[in-house]
């Protein structure tokens, strides 16, 4: 990968740059899964992080689980979680998420240091994902996740080289200057 198409993976529609990636232990839970499935979201998201050389764990401290993935048919099906408007941070999201007719909708949280404090995914199941395989769709979630990308990413070895170098510990656990991108490509031809 060039450092320019890496940049454009972490530049926003309003031109600001941002690669960060998790800066604390990741502590997944997912809402809505048939049994059977939870078993290879919970593989991937270790396999995943495993190959990013970064831990996951059961809980996080301050916040019980910090990588939330929510999974519904509509997203009216939203209205039911408890306190969506504080945990979201945003008044009236399944109605605008209806209207936008959006597939999925991912929000981060981040710490003092920039780093990734929380992940939250939203997938509806009906529409493009409703025959989504559990494990393809499982690896993509993990993939997005990983990293604070701007844009819609599908797995692939290159992206996953790109995720293994950002979590170079020699790296910073963010940066918000696109110079970044220099470096996380020197980190790949390195590998």
């Amino acid at each position: 990968m060039d450092p320019d198409r890496i940049a454009a993976l972490f530049t926003r529609q309003d031109g600001s740059f941002l690669c960060a990636r998790w800066g604390r232990p990741v502590a997944p839970v997912a809402f809505g899964l048939a049994e059977e499935s939870l078993d290879i979201f919970r593989a991937a998201i270790r396999a995943g992080f495993a190959h990013a050389g970064h831990p996951v764990t059961e809980t996080d401290p301050e916040m019980g689980s910090n990588l939330m993935l929510f999974f519904m048919r509509d997203w009216q099906e939203l209205q039911g979680v408890p306190d969506l408007d504080l945990l979201t941070g945003q008044d009236g999201l399944p109605g605008r998420l209806a209207g936008l007719k959006a597939d999925q909708y991912r929000i981060f949280r981040f710490d003092a240091d920039g780093g990734i404090r929380a992940c939250l995914h939203f997938v509806r199941m009906s529409g493009a994902l409703g025959d989504a395989h559990p494990a393809q769709l499982a690896e993509a979630l993990t993939m997005r996740s990983a990293l604070s990308f701007a844009r819609d990413v599908a797995p692939s070895a290159d992206l996953a080289a790109l995720i293994r170098a950002a979590y170079d510990p020699i790296l910073p656990v963010a940066a918000q200057d696109p110079s970044h991108a220099l470096r996380l490509s020197a980190r790949i031809a390195r590998t």
